[in-house]
């Protein structure tokens, strides 16, 4: 089953495991790329875990999948290990493509066991791993391949421990989008200003790690100096309540906007003239590539992969992580010269559709397999 053997893909059962509950870029992933390759070749099935939103998806597709409950201490339960022993030799899976460490842990365990000949491991974070006991095990005799979605996720991967894993092995595969089907959605924006105001915008998930509390500083700043402006934030999350307090005791709610889930990212999009994005790290922002391809000039911090996405001076501009006063200044630079923000638009288009299209990333995926 090796690279080479003369087995084709189609005759491969590939397996895409995620039981997660939560819907980001981890699932984003498994989803398009399981489609397009059931689509293309047949022979793919998605474990889903039950009542999350990729098992939503699932249902109203026709993409062939299977319910299933993991957590975190899944791997320590017997029954369920050999419950997904027996699943994976009940659907004849060849190969195995995981995106969470909860997932690694117990799925990959037990399809080793079952004998599943080729685990693959997708990393989405540009974390690194830590040098654990039970990581060693599972780098070391559980996992044949890792795919990162970054090269900085690629190198947080070894930063701890360069022995954990073999780096030859670990491939390098940016996420991609359908630009097609993203295009064709409806353009209409989703948030009309009643004034002649900038409107810069964020979405992600409200969590620590995207940092919208920044977002609130860049407001009150950006307000102090008499600008006219208002920043939509698009998504749902544990820190939402706060972050509206904090707005509102800042004095800047009316220029903060929390809108919740935005169904059409190209919708929302399509309301702001400058995309933000304060998160402390990334594995690959897939947000950033979209807000590319509808012509946003992006400010980001300079970590994790970023860079490798937003050329600095030409399609957005990066500043030190944490610097507050320069992300507003390059906020001020943005509002002030509309040409700039066109000209950067127009470049951050180009390169979004010529690195980041979902067929690049198949073509990749399919030389992998």
């Amino acid at each position: 089953m090796s690279p080479g053997s003369g087995v084709k893909m189609v005759d491969r059962k590939i397996c895409f495991f995620n039981s997660t509950k939560a819907w980001g870029g981890g699932e984003k992933w498994h989803f398009d790329i399981a489609g397009r390759l059931n689509e293309k070749f047949g022979n793919v099935i998605v474990f889903a875990g039950k009542g999350s939103e990729l098992a939503d998806r699932l249902n109203a597709s026709d993409i062939p999948h299977q319910i299933v409950s993991v957590g975190n201490l899944s791997f320590l339960n017997i029954f369920k290990i050999i419950k997904l022993i027996v699943l994976f030799r009940r659907n004849r899976i060849d190969v195995l493509i995981m995106n969470l460490p909860a997932d690694l842990k117990t799925a990959g365990i037990a399809a080793r066991l079952a004998g599943v000949r080729r685990i693959i491991y997708r990393r989405g974070s540009a974390i690194p791993v830590r040098n654990s006991c039970l990581n060693r095990l599972l780098f070391r005799h559980v996992i044949d391949e890792i795919i990162a979605n970054s090269k900085e996720t690629a190198r947080t991967i070894l930063s701890e421990n360069p022995k954990l894993f073999t780096a030859e092995k670990i491939h390098v595969v940016y996420n991609g989008v359908d630009w097609d089907r993203f295009d064709s959605l409806l353009q209409t924006p989703v948030y009309r200003l009643q004034q002649d105001k900038i409107v810069l915008g964020n979405a992600g998930r409200l969590v620590p790690q995207k940092g919208q509390e920044i977002l609130i500083e860049v407001a009150k700043q950006l307000k102090a100096k008499g600008y006219s402006f208002e920043i939509l934030v698009a998504g749902e999350g544990k820190l939402k309540e706060s972050l509206l307090q904090k707005a509102l005791e800042e004095g800047v709610a009316e220029q903060l906007r929390f809108l919740g889930f935005i169904e059409s990212m190209p919708r929302f999009l399509h309301s702001i003239d400058i995309f933000l994005l304060p998160s402390h790290w990334e594995g690959f922002g897939y947000v950033i590539a979209e807000a590319m391809f509808c012509e946003k000039p992006v400010i980001a911090f300079n970590i994790s992969s970023n860079p490798e996405i937003v050329s600095n001076n030409k399609t957005g501009f990066l500043v030190e992580h944490g610097d507050i006063a320069a992300f507003v200044g390059k906020a001020e630079i943005l509002i002030n010269d509309a040409d700039l923000r066109r000209k950067m638009g127009q470049r951050a288009r180009k390169s979004a559709i010529e690195r980041f299209s979902i067929q690049n990333t198949l073509i990749e995926i399919e030389k992998l397999l």
